[in-house]
C-alpha cells in the first residue's frame, strides 16, 4: 500500500506543493486543509464504481444507432436503430453487412414490430431473459477492488490509468468469476467526474473448470468496453468479448461478439412499447416528414437538448 500511495504521489504531489505555495491564503507557514495523503488506487476505483451504480439506480434512456455482431445477428453485422425503454430495447434493423434491407425484409421488420405492439408481454419477456452485452464490464466492475490488485498507476491530463492483475488471496465463485478473476488488463477513469472510460482484461494463461474435464477457457481470451461521454451522460460506445475454450466432448465453448453505438439522442422518460416502436420505425432525419407521423412522434419522444443527433465525444 505504501508503494502505491508512493506511485500516484509522483503524479499529484507536486501539485499540492504548487497549489500551497501559489495560491493566496494557503502557505506552508499557515494551517491548510489540504491532504499530503494521495488516494489510493482502490479509493479511486472505489469513487468510480460509486459513480456507476448511482447512474444504474437512475438509469437515463436514448435512441442510438447499434451496429452488432453476435450469436443474435448469426455471425453478420446488424445496423439497427435503438430506443432504450425501462423495460428493454427496442430494435429496428437497417442493414445487413452494411447493405440496406430491400422492400421485403423491410416488410418483414415492421412486421416483426407489428407483432411487438400486438402482444408487448411477450416481448417484455423475452427482453428480461435476454443478458444484457455490458454484463461482462459491470461483472469486472464489481470484482475490481476485491479480486485485483493494481500497480503502474498514473494520472494524466486529467485520466487515471491502472493497470490490474488477479488478487491470489481472492478465491472466487462460480465458472464466469474463475475466468474473470484470472484475467490482467487496465482501467481508465475520467478523475474529476470519477467515471469510468475504458476497461480491458485478458488472459494470460488457459483456465481449467473441473480439471479441464468440464471446460478450459484458452489464453488470449479478452474482452473490452468503451464509455463517452455524451453531453454529462456517460454511455457505453463499444463492447468487444473474445472468450475462446473447449467443452467435455471436444465441443466449442465461449462468445465472440462487438457491438459499436453512435447518435444517441437523449429520451423523455415513460415511454410505453408503442410509442418505442413507433420512434424506432421513423427516420433519424425527418426534413421531408414535416408535420407527419415520424416528426410528431420524435418530437415527442426526444428530449428538447439543442443538439441533434448527439455525437460522441471520447475523453483523450
Amino acid at each position: 500500500m505504501a508503494e502505491e500511495r508512493s506511485g500516484i504521489w509522483k503524479h499529484v504531489g507536486w501539485r499540492l506543493l504548487l497549489t500551497a505555495a501559489l495560491l493566496p491564503g494557503v502557505g506552508f507557514g499557515q494551517q491548510t486543509t489540504v491532504s499530503a495523503n494521495p488516494p489510493t488506487a482502490l479509493e479511486v476505483v472505489n469513487g468510480m464504481i460509486a459513480h456507476e451504480d448511482d447512474t444504474t439506480a437512475h438509469k437515463d434512456t436514448y435512441e442510438f444507432l447499434s451496429k452488432e455482431r453476435s450469436a443474435r445477428t448469426g455471425g453478420q453485422v446488424w445496423t439497427e436503430r435503438v430506443v432504450e425503454t425501462s423495460f428493454g430495447r427496442v430494435r429496428y434493423l437497417l442493414a445487413v453487412d452494411g447493405k440496406p434491407l430491400n422492400a421485403e425484409q423491410e416488410g418483414a421488420e415492421r412486421g416483426r414490430l407489428a407483432g411487438i405492439v400486438a402482444d408487448p408481454e411477450a416481448f417484455l419477456a423475452k427482453e428480461r431473459a435476454q443478458k444484457d452485452d455490458e454484463a461482462q464490464a459491470r461483472k469486472m466492475l464489481d470484482l475490481l477492488p476485491k479480486a485485483f490488485v493494481f500497480d503502474n498507476v498514473r494520472l494524466k491530463d486529467g485520466v487515471w490509468t491502472m493497470d490490474f492483475h488477479p488478487n491470489p488471496e481472492y478465491s472466487p465463485h462460480g465458472i464466469e468469476e474463475r475466468v474473470l478473476c484470472a484475467m490482467s488488463g487496465t482501467v481508465v477513469m475520467d478523475a474529476a467526474q470519477e467515471r469510468l472510460m475504458h476497461v480491458e482484461g485478458r488472459l494470460p494463461q488457459d483456465v481449467s473448470i473441473g480439471f479441464g474435464l468440464l471446460a478450459t477457457i484458452r489464453a488470449g481470451s479478452h474482452f473490452s468496453s468503451e464509455r463517452g461521454d455524451v453531453q454529462g451522460h456517460w454511455r457505453t460506445v463499444h463492447v468487444l468479448t473474445a472468450i475462446n475454450g473447449k467443452a467435455a466432448l471436444f465441443k466449442s465453448v465461449g462468445k465472440d461478439s462487438e457491438v459499436t453505438r453512435s447518435e444517441f439522442h437523449y429520451l423523455q422518460p415513460g415511454m410505453t412499447v408503442a410509442q418505442a416502436v413507433a420512434l424506432a420505425e421513423c427516420p433519424a432525419q425527418t426534413s421531408g416528414d414535416e408535420g407527419g407521423a415520424c416528426t410528431i412522434a420524435v418530437a415527442g419522444a426526444r428530449a428538447n437538448t439543442g443538439v441533434s443527433p448527439l455525437r460522441i465525444t471520447m475523453k483523450p
